[in-house]
């Protein structure tokens, strides 16, 4: 108990002050402060590039220099923690929508970071094992980039979802409080069209200078917009007759006030299904195409002969830590103008962050060890915590990115917040610890046959 307890002071003294945290602190206290600083945007989508890119050019090399050997073992058990990341990111959305007051946007995005992987935490993992003399299988690494993945996509699958069903420009969904009816000009137009057909009948079947259904319906969208904003609109000089627009606007102003009770009737419930849309926003997205771009690059730039995040290279291993502080740095920043979004977190959140790491790490642990058995191949230790902390970590650098470019209406406190100030916390103080006696109970009570 006393050596656990030094361990805990000293991971604790060491990560918590660690230059890249500190960068993030350095961040957050400008706002609070009133420094007259901005993060310039432009550095900071070339921030986000560099790192993207860095990240999957050193998974792809490390694939690609994979003995044949162990090429299928390791690429079967990418494809298990694809999928494993995958289910820990739905598992957390659900948990996070059961268990807290977050809004559904930042509960996929939160859910997002859980299903990828925090490089740091995997670093620091490596390091507890090399002291400790644990060993772990070499294709580790390749993991980091491949597990990567699965929480980006599940965020962006998520929100998909959610903007399909209707979100307004704070990333309020359609039945949540604070909700703008920005959106619901499709009611509006739904019941335009039928009094328009009232309105033409009762003229005779005139079309009031309308050459076809889809420019009336176009047109008076406009007018239904004004109606929001101004009492006195009745749909402008192009529009209809003054008495037909009364009437519309009458009718468009009835539907707006039960928009709220309405609005899945009107066209804003779930779709479902995957469409040609959705799959370009998920794997064609700025962010994924980048990372899985880099690993493509890096897997074939190896296979040539060529090894560019070699040790001694300067721009994808010497400036990379380099390249991270700024990244956090600007995190920081917008965390601190986004504080005020703790306040609809609450104690639940706190506790998600807390105990989700041992949920998703402990089923980690016996989905590895399952495959193992499957292959009847008995894993080192050390690959079981590995494979725990990336199921049971939290992103902190690639989804992030992929928030700020994809997920601009999510809040970047709250899964920051969660990520680095509970999680990463937790799992390199006491997690890693707690995963290596899971790991040893598991495989000693269930040995491979």
């Amino acid at each position: 108990m006393s050596a656990l307890l030094n361990e805990f002071v000293h991971n604790v003294s060491h990560n918590l002050f660690k230059p890249l945290l500190l960068f993030f602190y350095l961040g957050f206290l400008v706002p609070v402060l009133r420094v007259s600083f901005e993060f310039p945007y432009v550095i900071y989508q070339g921030l986000t590039m560099y790192l993207l890119i860095a990240i999957g050019w050193h998974g792809g090399e490390e694939l690609a220099s994979l003995p044949l050997s162990s090429l299928s073992e390791a690429l079967g058990f990418m494809v298990i923690g694809f999928i494993t990341n995958l289910i820990v990111g739905t598992v957390a959305y659900q948990l996070l929508r059961r268990c807290t007051a977050l809004r559904k946007i930042d509960a996929a995005t939160v859910a997002g970071y859980y299903g990828s992987d925090s490089a740091g935490t995997f670093v620091t993992c490596v390091g507890v094992l090399t002291a400790a003399g644990i060993a772990f299988d070499a294709y580790m690494p390749v993991m980091l980039a491949v597990m990567e993945i699965p929480g980006c996509l599940s965020a962006l699958l998520l929100v998909s979802r959610l903007r399909r069903q209707g979100l307004d420009a704070q990333g309020n969904a359609w039945d949540e409080p604070g909700y703008q009816a920005a959106t619901a000009t499709r009611s509006v137009s739904r019941r335009v069209s039928h009094s328009r057909a009232t309105v033409g009948a009762a003229h005779g079947g005139h079309s009031n200078g309308f050459d076809s259904e889809s420019e009336y319906v176009e047109s008076y969208e406009i007018d239904a917009e004004t109606v929001l904003n101004d009492d006195n609109s009745h749909g402008g000089s192009h529009g209809p007759s003054d008495s037909d627009a009364k009437k519309i606007d009458f009718e468009a102003r009835m539907a707006l006030e039960k928009i709220e009770g309405e609005l899945a009737e009107a066209g804003h419930a779930p779709q479902g299904g995957i469409s040609w849309e959705l799959l370009h926003e998920v794997f064609l997205n700025p962010g994924i195409y980048l990372l899985f771009g880099g690993i493509a690059i890096g897997f074939i730039s190896r296979l040539q002969g060529a090894a560019v995040t070699a040790p001694d290279d300067t721009l994808f291993v010497t400036l990379f830590q380099g390249i991270l502080c700024l990244f956090l740095l600007e995190m920081g920043i917008t965390a601190s103008k986004r504080l005020a979004d703790l306040k609809t977190a609450g104690w639940r959140f706190i506790l998600f962050g807390l105990l989700a790491p041992n949920l998703f790490a402990a089923f980690g642990i016996t989905i590895a060890h399952l495959y193992a058995m499957a292959l009847g191949t008995q894993f080192e230790l050390g690959t079981y915590v590995l494979f725990a902390v990336l199921c049971g970590a939290a992103s902190y650098i690639a989804v992030p990115a992929v928030q700020r470019i994809a997920i601009p209406e999510a809040s970047p406190t709250l899964p920051l917040a969660a990520s680095l100030g509970l999680t990463f916390t937790y799992n390199v103080t006491i997690g890693i610890p707690v995963y290596i006696l899971i790991a040893k109970a598991v495989t000693t009570s269930f040995p491979v046959v």
